[in-house]
């Protein structure tokens, strides 16, 4: 499937017909299935993101239907918060020859055609995470970033409780020369705010429901993380990790666009 863009530039360098440019636009238009859901097939030429189908409060035969109408117009289809009944369902009616990618800590399937290849766009994030409970939300982010063309260097478990483990990560981190670092992480959420004030690029910290007691399931994280003194932070919402994969592939892959045409 092409961009508008790429369908006007085919077209110019008659590399395709008026038809089939005409047919390739009309495939990026919005589609329904069964008079249930209107699927944004325009979204990822219109913003960049793909439409990401959100398994959870689904049932399993709807998710069915329309992960494999996406698939079979988009070429594939990334499918988030899966449970064990829909993700069993999925693979057992995804097409033979299809590629499946099953990420478990994520909870994330992503089923492609074995022609559909993604475009790297040199882009780069930095993915940290406080602890090890935090890695499923941080995987969401990694999943959809890798999926949209970014390169994603992770380090997981650097939490401020050894403030220590985090500065090796953060060195790599800018000899790689990243465009923006995501900073997952659950209890009072420090770990953004230390980052943040140690490197000149964006940072989208991401609370999640890790914490417990006073200001639990990440209440106590998302406002400690608003209230952070470090300037250069985002915040996403609690267990954000597929807003924060979104807009860290934003910006890498608008930072990369400019870097490649200097």
């Amino acid at each position: 499937m092409y961009t508008l863009k790429e369908i006007f530039e085919k077209l110019l360098k008659s590399e395709i017909t008026v038809a089939e440019a005409e047919k390739s636009v009309k495939l990026l238009a919005i589609d329904e299935v069964q008079n249930m859901t209107k699927i944004d097939t325009n979204r990822e030429c219109r913003k960049g993101i793909p439409e990401i189908i959100l398994a959870e409060g689904k049932t399993t035969a709807d998710l069915v239907n329309i992960s494999l109408r996406i698939l079979s117009e988009k070429g594939r289809v990334i499918i988030s918060r899966c449970d064990a009944k829909q993700l069993r369902a999925l693979k057992k009616a995804a097409p033979k020859e299809a590629v499946l990618q099953v990420y478990d800590k994520a909870k994330m399937i992503v089923i492609k055609t074995k022609t559909f290849v993604i475009r790297s766009n040199g882009g780069k994030i930095g993915l940290l995470t406080a602890g090890t409970s935090d890695i499923p939300v941080a995987e969401e982010a990694k999943v959809l970033a890798e999926e949209m063309g970014c390169t994603v260097f992770a380090a997981y478990d650097v939490g401020v409780a050894g403030i220590h483990r985090v500065m090796q990560p953060l060195k790599e981190f800018i000899e790689k020369d990243v465009d923006v670092i995501i900073v997952v992480a659950g209890r009072e959420g420090a770990l953004s705010s230390v980052v943040a004030g140690m490197v000149d690029v964006p940072v989208i910290a991401v609370p999640t429901s890790n914490s417990y007691g006073f200001g639990e399931k990440g209440v106590s994280t998302l406002m400690a993380m608003l209230q952070s003194c470090s300037l250069g932070s985002a915040v996403v919402n609690i267990d954000g990790g597929v807003a924060a994969g979104a807009i860290a592939t934003l910006i890498a892959n608008r930072a990369a666009k400019f870097r490649n045409t200097a």
